[in-house]
């Protein structure tokens, strides 16, 4: 099956560049959020994108037009129609995706695909939720979704083979590279990712260095784009503290998180989003 028609569930950061991703690859998008003003919001966001891209001389104004007419806003989820797959982009709390996919599973069509965005949940857990396991898989974007080439495919213990080459193809078709991996707490990238940052907040916390020679080290040692503490205030550091949360009741007290991120979530430093995390924003 190839998949043409998406509903993108979550109108925030990730979700509006699933969406815009997905208009990238030629499929006409659904977005829909609880707060009906988000969605709005998050549409009108792409449209600034392109626009920029317009500017850039990278887009056409023929183009432009023609991603924007496959772009809808929508309010309830009962609107969701005949879209052949839904995307999930909520926050990262399995109840409130459990609730989400449950109620899809009486609106969507049989045939309609589900998949999760979700950082470290089991996906197995999420498509218990459901009637269609077979049809039920991950697809972890990393941030920017719309910029950023790699999707982490994480099928679950039910999930059919044709679901995951449907998904393979389909990241293709959006310009990026599906990697399968297992469904095991955090996956690949999160897994590895996310101790690596919260041990840095914990370097941070007992004074081995301070904030920029941290970061300078990551950056100019081991050739990352960011060091932890700045991807940490751009991934948000209630996300951080929540996909650690996951990890440590998967995985044990080895994971569990820097009191430090506890601490700064508390008091709304939560990076980037709110004006200031380990850095300050204007």
């Amino acid at each position: 099956m190839e998949i043409e028609k998406i509903l993108v569930v979550g109108a925030g950061a990730m979700g509006s560049g699933i969406a815009q991703a997905a208009l990238d690859g030629g499929c006409s998008v659904s977005l829909v959020d609880a707060d009906g003003n988000r969605a709005s919001g998050a549409a009108e966001k792409i449209r600034h994108r392109l626009e920029q891209r317009v500017a850039e001389g990278k887009l056409s104004v023929r183009e432009r037009d023609g991603m924007l007419g496959r772009i809808t806003a929508i309010r309830d989820l009962s609107a969701c129609g005949d879209v052949q797959l839904v995307i999930e982009a909520v926050s990262e709390q399995e109840n409130v995706k459990r609730s989400i996919f449950s109620n899809l599973d009486s609106l969507a069509p049989p045939e309609t695909i589900f998949a999760s965005n979700t950082s470290a949940i089991c996906i197995t857990r999420l498509a218990a939720a459901t009637g269609r396991p077979e049809k039920f898989i991950g697809m972890h974007f990393m941030n920017p979704a719309h910029v950023m080439k790699l999707v982490e495919i994480i099928p679950g213990l039910d999930t059919a083979r044709e679901t995951v080459e449907t998904i393979v193809d389909l990241c293709s078709k959006l310009g990026k590279k599906g990697v399968v991996v297992a469904d095991s707490p955090g996956f690949v990238a999160n897994r590895l990712l996310m101790p690596a940052i919260n041990q840095a907040i914990q370097a941070l916390q007992e004074g081995i260095a301070s904030r920029d020679a941290i970061d300078a080290v990551m950056r100019l040692g081991a050739g990352h784009p960011m060091g932890p503490l700045e991807l940490a205030d751009f991934i948000g550091l209630d996300i951080c503290l929540e996909i650690m949360e996951t990890l440590r009741g998967e995985l044990g007290e080895a994971f569990r998180p820097c009191p430090l991120l506890r601490k700064m979530v508390a008091g709304g430093r939560l990076g980037r989003k709110s004006g200031g995390g380990f850095y300050e924003y204007g």
